[in-house]
């Protein structure tokens, strides 16, 4: 499925825009039978995407309003200007998507609330493990629901960024950042992640072999960096399953 993405090539292939999510979803955001912590997660991954393409368009000195034409009207020939139109409208939908998001995670709050208030009881919402605005109580702790494997590390240089957190060749990716099975998009997501993260932790969830036919599920942090003496932000050759 697509062809092996290379840490070191981050400005080729445009991302192509468009909802987040297909049908049964609302504005485009996928919320049918989540619960509110699966909602409260899915906020944070839309919060921690939009902050990530921020940061592409801050490495191409712009933002969400800078002018991308030439006084007489031709594209701009100092910037990447397909990418930051692409990466500019992803952003708006992922800030529908959010503004949707929070809607439905208003109204879980509400008839939480209403429940409590008809029971005559004073239970807390149960929380999403690293949610910044959830209640900091919690009275429910459910099992972490693991993503399918989307890719696999292929290579790893030694003394680079992907060494350096603990990642191994043969390694599958459940979760790159906000990256995971439904949106990687052929990988395109991981570079964009990799670029709007250079020099902040981002945590990756690999399910490595142990021997047997066992797997180990592993936690890691990778920090991309370009002064680790090789060539890309990670120093690792990643392909799709």
């Amino acid at each position: 499925m697509g062809l092996p993405l290379r840490m070191e090539n981050l400005h080729a292939p445009t991302v192509p825009s468009g909802p987040t999510s297909g049908t049964a979803s609302t504005n485009g955001v996928q919320t049918a039978g989540l619960s509110f912590n699966q909602l409260q997660a899915k906020k944070d991954n839309i919060e921690a995407e939009i902050k990530a393409l921020g940061s592409v368009l801050q490495s191409h000195g712009v933002d969400m309003n800078t002018r991308l034409l030439t006084p007489d009207g031709f594209p701009r020939a100092d910037i990447d200007v397909a990418q930051i139109r692409t990466t500019r409208s992803r952003i708006i939908y992922l800030k529908n998507d959010h503004k949707a998001l929070m809607s439905v995670i208003e109204k879980h709050i509400h008839e939480h609330f209403a429940r409590q208030a008809e029971l005559g009881t004073n239970e807390p919402l149960p929380t999403a493990p690293n949610s910044e605005n959830a209640p900091s109580s919690s009275t429910f702790t459910p099992p972490e629901v693991l993503s399918p494997p989307f890719a696999k590390v292929n290579g790893v240089v030694d003394g680079s960024p992907a060494d350096s957190a603990g990642l191994k060749a043969g390694d599958a990716i459940r979760n790159f950042g906000y990256v995971n099975c439904s949106n990687h998009n052929d990988l395109k997501r991981v570079a964009e992640c990799v670029q709007g993260n250079e020099g902040r932790d981002v945590l990756v969830k690999v399910s490595r072999p142990s021997g047997g036919g066992r797997q180990i599920e592993l936690r890691l942090t990778l920090k991309p960096r370009r002064d680790w003496g090789g060539r890309g932000l990670l120093g690792c050759h990643i392909l799709p399953l």
